[in-house]
C-alpha cells in the first residue's frame, strides 16, 4: 500500500492532473472506474484569480473521491502558502505544488517547470507550503529544465528535506515537453535518493507499461495522464490488473457509449448548456477515436449545438455497427 502522509491510497495508480481535462466530471468518472487517486486541475496561486469562475470550478470537490487533492502553481512563496491555506480551509486533504507544467504561459510566469532552474526558490516555495498547512504537501516535477540542466535528483532531495510527503516525476525535462523517450533511469535515481514515495509519470498507456516502469524505476506508483483522455477507466483497469494479474475487461462499444452518455450528462450539468456543449466535444472526440470508427462522426457530433442534440447523437448511434442510424 502507498501512503501520502496519513492517507493510504486504495491503489497506486493515479490520474494525473491535466488542465482542461481532469475537471470534476472526468475525475468523478475515473474515481468510480477505479483510479487510486484523482488530482484536480492546476489552479493559480495568484489571489486575484481566486474567485474567477474557472478557478472556482477547478477547485470543486469530486463526489466520493478521497483524499481530495488540489494542485496549485505559482512562483511566489507567500502566494503559494496563502493559496494552500485557502484550499485546506475549503476542504483539501493534500496540497500538490506544480513544478512540472511545461506550458509557455505558465513558464513565462516563472512557475511550473520554470522553477526547476532556481533550486533556492524551489526550497522557499515548498518550505512555505509545508509550514502553512497541517495536511501533506506533494510536488510534481520534471527531470530538469533541459537535458543540460537535469537536476531532478537535487530537487527531490530539497523537497524531502523541507517536509514534502511525496514526489511525482514526469520523466522528461521542460525543454523536451512531451517529445522523445522518457528518462526512467532518472526517475530511478530520484527514487533511490529519497525515502518518501515517488510516482513515475510519462508514456504509461497500458498495464504492460506500468509494470515495466515500476520494475525499472522502483517507484511506489504511477501517474497516468494523456492516455486516460477518452479512457477514464484506464487508471482503474491498470490498478486492477496489477493487483490481480488478470487482464482488464475489454469494453464493448455499448459499454463505452454508456460511459460517454454519463460523462455528457455530468458535463452539461456541471458547466451549463453552452460551455458544457463546447467542453464535451474534445472528450467525445477522444472517445470516438478510441472506438476506431468513421472519423466523420466526430464532425457530425461537433455540429450538435445543444445538450439535447449531443445526447440525441448517441440515441441514434448504432452500437452493433458503430455507426449512425438513419434519421
Amino acid at each position: 500500500m502507498v501512503a501520502i502522509g496519513p492517507h493510504i491510497l486504495r491503489n497506486p495508480v493515479v490520474l494525473a492532473p491535466m488542465a482542461g481535462v481532469t475537471d470534476v466530471p472526468f475525475r468523478e468518472l475515473a474515481w468510480k472506474l477505479g483510479a487510486g487517486l484523482v488530482v484536480a486541475e492546476m489552479t493559480s496561486a495568484n489571489p486575484d484569480l481566486w474567485n474567477t469562475r474557472t478557478s472556482r470550478l477547478r477547485r470543486e470537490a469530486t463526489v466520493g473521491a478521497w483524499p481530495r487533492v488540489v494542485q496549485i502553481a505559482g512562483a511566489d512563496p507567500e502566494w503559494i502558502a496563502a493559496a494552500a491555506q485557502r484550499e485546506v480551509a475549503a476542504g483539501a486533504d493534500i496540497i500538490d505544488v506544480n513544478m512540472g507544467c511545461p506550458a509557455k504561459k505558465v513558464c513565462n510566469q516563472a512557475a511550473g517547470s520554470a522553477l526547476l532552474r532556481d533550486e533556492t526558490l524551489v526550497a522557499r516555495i515548498l518550505g512555505a507550503a509545508v509550514a502553512a498547512v497541517s495536511v501533506p504537501v506533494t510536488v510534481k516535477i520534471r527531470t530538469g529544465w533541459s537535458p543540460e540542466q537535469r537536476n531532478g535528483v537535487t530537487i527531490a532531495r530539497i523537497a524531502q528535506d523541507v517536509g514534502v510527503s511525496s514526489i511525482a516525476v514526469h520523466g522528461r525535462t521542460r525543454a523536451c515537453r512531451f517529445v522523445g523517450e522518457v528518462e526512467y533511469e532518472t526517475i530511478a535515481a530520484i527514487k533511490a535518493a529519497v525515502r518518501i514515495p515517488v510516482f513515475a509519470n510519462g508514456d504509461i498507456t497500458c498495464v504492460e507499461d506500468a509494470r515495466r516502469v515500476l520494475a525499472q524505476t522502483g517507484a511506489d506508483g504511477v501517474l497516468i495522464g494523456r492516455a486516460a483522455l477518452g479512457a477514464p477507466w484506464l487508471p482503474g483497469d491498470v490498478a486492477a490488473t496489477l493487483a490481480t494479474g488478470r487482464l482488464p475487461h475489454t469494453r464493448s462499444v455499448g459499454e463505452v457509449v454508456a460511459v460517454i452518455v454519463a460523462h455528457l450528462l455530468h458535463m452539461h450539468e456541471f458547466y451549463g448548456g453552452e460551455q458544457g456543449v463546447r467542453i464535451a466535444r474534445k472528450h467525445v472526440k477522444a472517445y470516438l477515436q478510441r472506438l476506431h470508427i468513421d472519423p466523420t462522426l466526430v464532425r457530425v457530433f461537433n455540429d450538435r449545438q445543444t445538450p439535447e442534440d449531443q445526447l440525441r447523437f448517441f440515441e441514434r448511434f448504432d452500437v452493433a455497427g458503430a455507426q449512425m442510424r438513419a434519421a
